[in-house]
């Protein structure tokens, strides 16, 4: 695996920074943003995300659609459909039964969560943690605007779950634990606030192979989405580390980075390491991960 060399805590407040920017903005004024992450404009000067540019309100709406349905996206807000910044749809293949208590890693604008909460029922309870202060403000409007009362928005960090041992059904995540410069920390505390029996499905980025190491120190590529994935075997062998059975990837689907003007920089960075453009087209996926924690 290539070494990570950029320190932690460098990269989470890069991280931080840059998605706190997004939710100032639909508090302040709601504007579109991309698949992955936000333009990190104040981590260097500003550049478009890893999955796509950077779109208008209007669009950003319509990409949300790409992952949920009509039925999903049915009621809520443009300051939730907008601030969608993920690359699948956990809560539509993570079988929500009503009754459970469902955590969210990285729940930024809360659209898993309110789709959660609606699988759940009164009787269920989900649980959106956050290292981003003004994403757990925006949030919290979000709840409060649409009168859900069974989600509760909680900041931390999910390196360091702040929930006791074994509290929860079923861990969610959108395309936010390839942002960790620490990811076993991060399956261990998956693993450890899970019931027994209970399950983890997550949507994220991963690679085929390695990174240049010119990528992966960059802050910016960080905050898109880039420079923390993992080749996916490496992010699987991950969570089998932390203790949990039955992993598997249900789907994957490859990026288009070999055309693409948001990827000009990074493609030239991956030019100079060797890669062709067929290893291109190939290089940049979206996975749909589940595991279970043994009973």
């Amino acid at each position: 695996m290539t070494e990570i060399t950029t320190p932690d805590e460098k990269i989470k407040d890069a991280v931080r920074e840059a998605y706190g920017n997004v939710a100032r903005r639909f508090v302040e004024e709601p504007v579109g943003t991309s698949c992955c992450g936000p333009s990190p404009a104040a981590v260097e000067e500003p550049k478009e995300s890893c999955c796509g540019p950077a779109e208008t309100s209007a669009e950003s709406t319509g990409y949300a659609a790409r992952f949920y349905s009509d039925a999903e996206l049915t009621e809520l807000p443009d300051t939730v459909t907008d601030a969608s910044l993920g690359c699948g749809n956990p809560t539509a293949i993570a079988n929500l039964r009503p009754g459970e208590v469902v955590l969210d890693l990285g729940s930024g604008g809360g659209i898993d969560c309110f789709l959660a909460a609606r699988k759940v029922g009164p009787g269920g309870r989900v649980i959106g943690l956050d290292m981003t202060p003004d994403m757990i403000q925006l949030a919290r409007r979000n709840a409060k605007k649409l009168g859900v009362t069974n989600v509760d928005f909680r900041f931390g960090e999910m390196e360091d779950i702040p929930l006791p041992d074994e509290s929860v059904d079923v861990i969610i995540s959108n395309c936010v634990i390839n942002l960790s410069p620490d990811k076993s920390a991060v399956f261990n505390e998956a693993f450890r606030v899970l019931r027994p029996g209970g399950r983890m499905t997550v949507s994220d980025i991963v690679i085929d192979g390695q990174l240049p190491q010119a990528i992966r120190s960059r802050l910016d590529a960080w905050a898109g989405c880039i420079a923390g994935a993992l080749d996916e075997s490496d992010y699987v062998g991950k969570i089998r580390a932390a203790g949990f059975q039955d992993v598997s990837v249900l789907s994957r689907t490859y990026a288009d980075i070999s055309e693409s003007a948001e990827w000009e920089e990074m493609r030239g960075l991956l030019s100079d390491d060797g890669l062709d453009e067929q290893d291109m087209c190939r290089k940049v996926a979206s996975v749909n991960v589940q595991a279970f924690r043994p009973v």
